[in-house]
């Protein structure tokens, strides 16, 4: 049975109720946002991953050497723990057994004692031949493998050293692809040309999971003469026969670059990239480049990725990264927004932290935008190298909320808003880390088995960017703006949303867009915009809420379908909000959804994957999403009821007075007349 809405059926009197139930709501939810505050300012949760990242840190330890009994049995536990009923691993929940991160699990719980005759095992066995075994892992699952002599590098998709000699601005260098694939690439270019080993017993490998008679596990080719795909086959067989007859200066001279690469970007204290499988192939390259064990460097890289773990208690699972610059400035956003006052000491400290983490930094963007001078803000708690457009934009949001025109913060608000103008692509949008990295064509390299090389411009992050404009005063006339909205024009759904490439899936495009739509001060009655609102309205669950599940990245026509769930709740009712949606049903129904499902301590319990790392690859849990997207969702609703508009409102009127004065946003060639 539906349950009742009861912000529909009620009277005045019980409106009035239901009203201070919705304070009572936002309260709680304050009070549990701001207890989890840490003292330096920041907040941070748990980036929960699927299983493979807690295997391949137990596959490292053990070809390290490097074993650690009551870790290794918390990490056993938390494998077991995520078996599927039919014995595999996915990698979001409810998703079906995937082969990479099933086979990665079983050889990991091999290598750590597990018998392969228990029953999981055997079902685990089972399950992995079924989905055609070894043979059907992607690139990094067998470049794992390899390290242990479990596949050949042969069969493996050729990375040559020598590739980093190409100049860095040309067409075909490292620099052409993201920035999470070449912080990945650069320790593997020293890791396939030393190819190390660590042997196991045969016994103790996983050749059972080799279906019998299995030949090669070469990549085929299409049955088309010439596709890219055909071409980079046929290069990649060319690069196989140059490695084996490579000329030996050159590689020295490759090897030593790389390795100079290497080590002067994981200067800081994030490691490499900051991100684990970089991490983790920059220790193996040091080792294999002749790197003691005990080498300072080698140290502090495992150091650094031993940061990563989270003890569960008689559990251990491995995060992917941190990610405390996005959760400190989404939680800010949501309590100023909740109406904690702008003077509470704990937006201040949060708002000067986020201030201390500004880079300063020439990273690689330069390589694209060399005119440009550091002002972004990363993702994690330290990566100079790699800042990206989508923290920098949500972290301006946040510090244009908590500090206004307050003059101390102008200089670092310059920096950042003209960082993130000189990053805007040529076709008027963002991509996260990188300018016009849009050659798609490059994701038909054989290695690139994953699909997600590059870093193309998206509507989300251009959505949040323009969000950020808008409350410095910025509309449509400014050039960039226009820019944008025509990209986004350009790239919304036939059937109305808008595509997310960081968080699943169209709910947040949609809400993203929308939110930088009304910030501009757009006319949120335009055709394309209704069709939008339609859309969400359309999704909505006959609970109230909004859910939608990974499996649209792989199906579009399942876009919006999906269990309820806090977040996506939330991102669908703020998409109506931002759109005028205020006393619509739609909305009045999402907001009784998360006050029936708030719990006793102010927050919200969500055990699905709504954040993305890369779409059909891997997924994301931000276990902050239930604490302070729900309670910005409430918040909104408050203020567009009680008030008529949001606080982005008030903040856009400040700037937007100040820009004929030039003295609250910042001047100079990328400000407007």
């Amino acid at each position: 049975m539906t349950p009742r809405n009861d912000l529909l059926s009620s009277s005045k009197s019980d409106l009035a109720r239901i009203l201070r139930r919705l304070d009572d709501a936002i309260t709680q939810g304050q009070k549990a946002l701001l207890g989890i505050q840490a003292d330096e300012g920041y907040w941070v949760d748990v980036l929960e991953a699927d299983c493979t990242i807690t295997a391949e840190s137990l596959l490292l330890r053990f070809f390290l050497g490097i074993r650690e009994p009551e870790k290794e049995k918390k990490k056993v536990r938390y494998l077991l723990s995520k078996q599927l009923s039919d014995g595999g691993w996915h990698i979001f929940p409810g998703g079906e057994s995937n082969i990479s991160a099933s086979v990665k699990a079983y050889f990991a719980l091999k290598l750590c004692g597990i018998s392969p005759d228990v029953p999981s095992m055997v079902r685990a066995r089972e399950r992995i031949l079924a989905l055609g075994g070894l043979a059907q892992v992607n690139v990094f699952t067998k470049i794992s493998l390899a390290l242990f002599g479990q596949y050949d590098w042969e069969e493996i998709p050729t990375l040559l050293p020598e590739v980093f000699l190409i100049p860095p601005r040309s067409s075909c260098s490292l620099y052409e692809v993201s920035y999470w694939s070449r912080t990945v690439i650069m320790p593997l270019l020293a890791i396939f040309a030393k190819r190390p080993l660590r042997k196991l017993s045969p016994e103790m490998g996983c050749s059972e999971l080799r279906l019998p008679g299995q030949g090669s596990t070469l990549l085929k080719k299409d049955s088309r003469w010439f596709t890219a795909r055909n071409f980079f086959l046929t290069l990649d067989r060319v690069f196989k026969f140059y490695d084996r007859h490579h000329i030996r200066r050159v590689r020295e001279i490759a090897l030593e670059r790389a390795h100079r690469w290497i080590v002067d970007h994981m200067r800081g204290s994030g490691g490499l990239g900051a991100i684990y499988p970089a991490m983790a192939n920059s220790v193996i390259a040091l080792r294999s480049l002749g790197y003691p064990q005990d080498h300072p460097l080698v140290q502090k890289a495992l150091g650094e990725i031993e940061a990563l773990e989270v003890d569960q208690g008689d559990q251990m699972l491995v995060q992917p990264c941190h990610s405390v610059i996005w959760d400190t400035a989404l939680a800010l956003n949501a309590l100023v927004d909740s109406g904690v006052e702008r003077t509470d000491p704990a937006l201040s400290r949060g708002g000067e932290w986020l201030l201390s983490k500004q880079t300063r930094l020439e990273g690689d963007w330069k390589v694209k935008v060399p005119q440009a001078s550091p002002g972004g803000w990363y993702f994690q708690y330290e990566n100079e190298h790699y800042p990206d457009n989508d923290d920098t934009a949500v972290v301006l949001l946040a510090l244009i909320k908590v500090f206004g025109t307050d003059r101390h913060w102008q200089p670092a608000l310059k920096r950042g808003l003209d960082w993130l103008l000189a990053m805007q692509g040529k076709d008027g949008g963002w991509g996260a880390f990188d300018v016009d990295n849009n050659k798609l064509f490059l994701n038909q390299i054989p290695f690139a088995d994953h699909g997600a090389l590059l870093d193309p411009s998206t509507c989300d992050v251009t959505g949040r960017v323009l969000e950020a404009l808008g409350l410095l005063g910025y509309d449509s006339k400014f050039t960039p703006v226009a820019r944008a909205l025509k990209f986004l024009r350009e790239q919304q759904e036939p059937f109305g949303p808008w595509y997310g490439r960081w968080g699943v899936n169209f709910i947040y495009g949609t809400w993203s867009v929308l939110a930088g739509l009304r910030a501009l001060g757009e006319e949120m009655t335009q055709p394309h915009i209704l069709r939008a609102t339609a859309w969400v309205k359309s999704v909505q669950n006959p609970d109230g809420g909004w859910g939608e599940s990974c499996q649209t990245y792989q199906d579009a026509s399942l876009a919006g379908c999906g269990p309820s769930t806090a977040s996506q709740t939330a991102w669908g009712v703020m998409a109506l909000l931002h759109a005028g949606e205020v006393g619509s049903e739609s909305v009045e129904r999402g907001i009784q959804y998360l006050l029936d499902h708030q719990r006793s301590d102010g927050v919200w319990s969500e055990e699905l994957f709504t954040g993305t790392g890369f779409p059909r690859v891997f997924y994301l849990r931000y276990h902050m999403y239930c604490k302070h997207f729900p309670l910005w969702a409430l918040s909104m609703y408050r203020m567009m009821r009680s008030k008529g508009r949001i606080r982005n409102d008030e903040v856009r009127l400040i700037f937007k007075k100040g820009l004929k004065k030039e003295s609250a946003v910042p001047t100079g060639p990328l400000s407007p007349p």
